[in-house]
């Protein structure tokens, strides 16, 4: 854990969405040299499926050392976030550091989101960044150590990152685009930065998006709150950085990452927009004892080719279940495939000896699993990790998601068979 070192006391952090996740945990971090953080956020009454509110999230900056200010703040809103900024100016007499950390997510396809998704994502990711950065730049102008640090990911044209949540990117990086722009515009005035965490983190919106299982693939978010401090302390010079955590901590000479790891020595689940190429990646997450990839099927006969690719991958498939891997996985798995090759096939791991085939299966499945039947055969084949699939939206999961980890190890005993 990087250790507190007082430079943030005294010092003014407006933090958006701040009232739970990694804004109020970049808050408490501050809260612990004496700051003063101005919780910007719209939950003013406890949410049915979200933790914490602005006022939750100020007694706790009050109870870790700092001082707060709880503001409802919908920052679409361009009057709701003035009369922020100037309550915040009024109580603690200007404004030192901006955290941009409030954002929307779905990550849908181009038919499929709403456009009301899309004004949202796009209204709170970009616009809201754009119009708090631009209310909160003249205060920050009058600052000896000002700050912007946007949770945004470093800006990457690799089109894996735009085809199935286009406007998702479109407004994620619209958030790296005014870091990009702005610390060029305000160099020497203004250190303008972005943070981007390495591995998944878990948050709330991670726990809705995941499902249950998810929590062990991810870190705290801890060690967000630990790089962005390390970065509100550097001198305003230090601006126009496209930051990844990780980096961050281990520059600041920290080794071990064990401690900010939900479950320790687990596979870690990698965040978007991060693009080691994907052999690179599998081949680090197999370091870290991920689940290998496992090998594609040997060259099939002319007769099993032509029963066309998802049947030679389900050949394969039987050739290695048995009554072991069926004890050991206890579920039946439904893959609702489209495409090319489309159709419904099941997996019984739960009965006798196992089973697989086409149609659904006779009991209800444990798990659905929905994607192209190109990207089936290419999980199977170890040239897409199930794990990226599902980050990257085009694995979409039903069910029991502990049950769908353990698919992973068929997968590894089907590598060893081939």
């Amino acid at each position: 854990m990087l250790q507190n070192t007082g430079k943030l006391a005294g010092r003014t952090l407006f933090i958006t969405g701040g009232s739970r996740g990694i804004g109020k945990a970049i808050a408490l971090k501050a809260a612990r040299d004496g700051a003063n953080i101005i919780i910007a956020a719209k939950t003013a009454v406890p949410h049915p499926k979200l933790p914490g509110t602005i006022y939750t999230a100020a007694e706790e900056v009050e109870a870790a050392g700092g001082k707060a200010l709880a503001c409802v703040v919908d920052i679409r809103d361009e009057q709701q976030i003035g009369e922020a900024v100037q309550k915040a100016v009024d109580k603690f007499g200007g404004i030192d550091i901006l955290v941009n950390n409030a954002s929307a997510i779905t990550l849908t396809g181009t038919l499929e989101t709403a456009m009301k998704k899309v004004d949202l994502m796009l209204g709170i990711n970009l616009r809201g960044t754009y119009l708090t950065s631009k209310l909160v730049i003249p205060h920050l102008l009058k600052s000896r150590s000002p700050h912007i640090l946007n949770l945004s990911p470093p800006l990457n044209l690799n089109p894996v990152w735009f085809k199935n949540h286009t406007a998702y990117t479109m407004a994620k990086y619209g958030m790296s685009m005014c870091v990009l722009g702005m610390a060029e515009e305000f160099r020497g005035q203004i250190a303008v930065n972005a943070l981007w965490p390495k591995t998944a983190i878990l948050t709330a919106a991670m726990d809705m998006l995941g499902g249950d299982g998810i929590g062990k693939q991810c870190r705290k978010d801890d060690i967000m709150a630990d790089a962005a401090y390390a970065i509100l302390t550097q001198h305003k010079d230090y601006t126009g950085h496209f930051l990844v955590d990780e980096d961050v901590l281990r520059a600041e000479g920290i080794k071990d990452f064990d401690q900010y790891a939900v479950q320790p020595g687990h596979p870690l689940l990698p965040d978007f927009f991060l693009d080691d190429a994907p052999e690179t990646l599998v081949q680090k997450m197999e370091e870290h004892g991920a689940t290998p990839a496992f090998k594609p099927p040997p060259s099939s006969s002319s007769s099993s080719s032509s029963s066309g690719p998802i049947e030679s991958t389900f050949d394969a498939i039987r050739a290695v279940i048995n009554e072991d891997v069926v004890k050991a996985t206890q579920a039946i798995y439904q893959f609702d495939l489209s495409g090319d090759h489309g159709g419904v096939w099941f997996l019984d791991l739960k009965n006798n000896s196992g089973g697989a085939g086409q149609g659904a299966p006779q009991i209800k499945a444990d798990v659905v699993m929905t994607m192209d039947s190109s990207d089936f055969s290419k999980m199977f084949a170890g040239e897409l990790k199930p794990t990226m699939a599902f980050m990257e939206g085009r694995l979409k999961i039903k069910g029991n998601m502990v049950l769908a980890l353990k698919l992973e190890k068929l997968m590894n005993r089907m590598k060893a068979k081939l």
